[in-house]
């Protein structure tokens, strides 16, 4: 994570986006063999990811609970996100060895949650911190959140 900004700051970008969430949670912490496998094929993924911008991937951050881990991914369109999942290597390899060892054990769980945000259809503000989420974003600009940018409604053009 890269230097604290201070201040107030939003993030602005040009056109549609999504917005994609996937994590797991372990279910059965005894059952290390069935989720480490899973854990340990994000990694490589988001890797392969910010090595070809061209792919439409744009950002991700990861968060971390007591119980597994969820990252939150930003794509420039749904249809490169799903080209990515039908086509990658590493997300079928990860996708084949999931079905093989976890299926049905109910030791791991994973889950993914896609949204598709419209041009202007989203706000954020950053206070003292890094670029992070939407303003990581290699689309986006990260600027001053002040005069119409200074409230949720501004940002989002209600007033």
């Amino acid at each position: 994570m890269g230097e604290v900004i201070t201040g107030r700051y939003t993030a602005q970008i040009k056109g549609d986006f999504a917005v994609f969430i996937i994590g797991m949670r372990v279910n059965k912490l005894w059952a290390i063999h069935k989720w480490l496998p899973v854990a340990q094929a994000m990694g490589p993924m988001i890797k392969e990811l910010y090595e070809q911008p061209e792919s439409g991937f744009m950002h991700a951050t990861v968060h971390l609970s007591w119980r597994g881990v969820t990252v939150v991914q930003y794509w420039r369109s749904f249809e490169a996100l799903e080209h990515y999942a039908r086509n990658s290597m590493l997300h079928t390899s990860a996708w084949h060895s999931f079905n093989k060892r976890s299926r049905g054990s109910g030791a791991v769980g994973i889950y993914h949650e896609t949204y598709l945000v419209p041009e202007g259809q989203y706000e954020c503000v950053y206070n003292n911190m890094p670029v992070i989420g939407l303003a990581g974003a290699t689309d986006a600009e990260h600027v001053p959140a002040g005069g119409r940018l200074r409230t949720a409604a501004g940002r989002l053009g209600r007033r």
